[in-house]
């Protein structure tokens, strides 16, 4: 299983599915994050969190854990 927060800066990824329940799940589709959109990976903070994405055209800051709930292709 490989989630958001192991991809490298630069790749694009497709959502496969969305971990977590209730409304942490929620929090995460709410800001556009579901199953099979695109996400690119602008860049990292020094150390490792957030991550700051490219989610359907606008940039988007996850926590390293909400990113672990993620997994991608």
């Amino acid at each position: 299983m490989n989630t958001l927060n192991s991809v490298k800066c630069g790749e694009t990824v497709t959502v496969v599915k969305l971990h977590g329940e209730g409304a942490v799940k929620r929090r995460i589709m709410d800001m556009g994050i579901t199953k099979g959109v695109k996400i690119m990976v602008r860049k990292y903070a020094p150390l490792g969190d957030p991550i700051e994405v490219n989610v359907r055209g606008y940039e988007l800051s996850l926590r390293k854990a909400d990113a672990e709930m993620i997994e991608v292709q």
